[in-house]
Order: C-alpha cells, then sequence, then structure tokens
C-alpha cells in the first residue's frame, strides 16, 4: 500500500524588510513521500520569500507542468512561476515564457544546478532570479521540523534570519547568474 503525504502545518510571521513585506500566515503543506525534507524547507522559505497576493503552493510532485510555487492574478495568469530544487532548463525555458517573473531556490550545490543549463535555451535567463543558501542552513532547518511548526522568516539586506520552533538561524541570501 502506498504512502500518503504527510501535513505540516507553519504559523508564519514574514518580515521582508527589503521588499516592505510583513504579514502573519498560516500554511499547511503536504510533503509527499518522495519529497525530502531539505525540499520542503525549501519550498516554504520560496513561498516566503516570494510571498505576494496570489501566490500558492502548486500541486507538487503530482503537478508536472506547474512549479513548486506559483503566483496568479486575479484573472488566474500565472505572474510568477517559482521552481525548487534544480529544474531542468525546458522548465525554465516554459515557465519564463509562460509568466513575467521567474526565480529559483536551491537547497542543492548552485554551481552543479547551473551546469545542467549550460549550452540550452532558456528564454530570458538573464532575467531568472537564482538565489541558494549557505551550506548546512537548509539540513538544520529541516531538523528542526515538526508537524505543527511556528516560523518567523525575517529578510534585512540580503540576510535571512529563521526562527523554526526556537531553533534560530540565519544566512546569506546568494544570488546567482544564469549562464
Amino acid at each position: 500500500m502506498a504512502t500518503g503525504s504527510t501535513m505540516h502545518t507553519f504559523a508564519v510571521q514574514l518580515a521582508d524588510v527589503d521588499r516592505g513585506v510583513y504579514d502573519d500566515f498560516t500554511l499547511r503543506v503536504a510533503r509527499h513521500p518522495s519529497e525530502t525534507d531539505l525540499y520542503m524547507v525549501t519550498r516554504l522559505l520560496a513561498y516566503c520569500l516570494e510571498y505576494v497576493e496570489g501566490i500558492a503552493f502548486s500541486e507538487g510532485v503530482s503537478s508536472t507542468d506547474e512549479p513548486a510555487v506559483l503566483v496568479r492574478d486575479l484573472t488566474g495568469t500565472i505572474t510568477a512561476w517559482i521552481e525548487v530544487g534544480a529544474p531542468d532548463a525546458a522548465r525554465l525555458h516554459y515557465g519564463s515564457k509562460l509568466a513575467e517573473r521567474v526565480a529559483i531556490y536551491t537547497h542543492r550545490d548552485p554551481a552543479k544546478v547551473s551546469a545542467a543549463w549550460a549550452g540550452k535555451k532558456i528564454h530570458r535567463s538573464e532575467a531568472i532570479v537564482f538565489r541558494s543558501f549557505d551550506v548546512g542552513f537548509i539540513g538544520d532547518a529541516a531538523a528542526a521540523l515538526e508537524r505543527r511548526n511556528a516560523a518567523t522568516v525575517s529578510l534585512i539586506d540580503g540576510q535571512l534570519y529563521l526562527d523554526l520552533n526556537g531553533t534560530n538561524l540565519s544566512t546569506a541570501l546568494h544570488e546567482h547568474e544564469i549562464s
């Protein structure tokens, strides 16, 4: 018998000083059995760091034609395509043609992730935001995960501060170019 998704609840206090975004919200995040805790934490942080009206998680692993996180306007048009992990060049190309904004958040080695895109056609690659975290940050955050979580996410001058269930962590938010 197949194992179902595990539900995690996050009570989030967001203070993105860099963008002037402040909000408190609750997220229910389904973690598919094939999804790692590292991926789920990265997906949560991508949601918080891209937080705007209309943001939502996609259907996840079962949705092959949508990114991990997306933003839709009031008409239902996708305005932001937000990938997590190591998406392939074809997905980035497709997302960049479909949405005004494309962002990638990875918990993996960014040099290895971008190496897979070398020489491949990616529409408006120079406009894609590609971000990573300090080595060990996502793993430390994943170690603090529970089924019910309290998270404070603050971004100040490119420095990310995360308090997850009483575990205080910080990292620089690294920006990379797609070549």
